[in-house]
C-alpha cells in the first residue's frame, strides 16, 4: 500500500510563490521518477515538469524557468517550487510517482490533486 500526499496549494497573487509537496509513504524502496502534472476543467492533463532519479528534469514550455522540480529521497518527497506565477497557471496540480516497492516491481501512483489559483 502506497499513499501520496499533496500539500502547499492555495490562493496566491499573480507574480507570488508557491510551493507544492508530494510525500509518498508506506511500502517504499526507492522513488524512480516523478512528474507533476496540471488539469483545468474541460482540458487534458498536462505536464509541466519531471524528474528521474538519474536524469535531469524537464519543463513544458510554459513553465521552464518558472518551476522547478525537485525531490528528497530520503524523505520520498518530490516538490515543485513555482515562482513568477500567471493566471493561467490555475489549475489542480497532480504529482505523479513511478517508484519500486519491497517486491522489487515498479508502481505508478497519482495524487489527489490540490488546487492552486493565481488571482489579483
Amino acid at each position: 500500500q502506497v499513499h501520496l500526499a499533496e500539500s502547499g496549494g492555495g490562493l496566491v497573487q499573480p507574480g507570488g510563490s508557491l510551493r507544492l509537496s508530494c510525500a509518498a509513504s508506506g511500502d517504499i524502496s526507492s522513488l524512480y521518477a516523478m512528474a507533476w502534472y496540471r488539469q483545468t476543467p474541460g482540458q487534458q492533463r498536462e505536464m509541466v515538469a519531471a524528474l528521474t532519479t538519474h536524469g535531469s528534469p524537464t519543463y513544458s514550455d510554459s513553465v521552464k524557468g518558472r518551476f522547478t522540480i525537485s525531490s528528497d529521497g530520503a524523505e520520498n518527497t518530490v516538490y515543485l517550487q513555482m515562482n513568477a506565477l500567471k493566471p493561467e497557471d490555475t489549475a489542480v496540480y497532480y504529482c505523479n510517482v513511478d517508484l519500486i516497492r519491497s517486491d522489487s516491481n515498479m508502481y505508478e501512483y497519482w495524487g489527489q490533486g490540490i488546487q492552486v489559483t493565481v488571482s489579483s
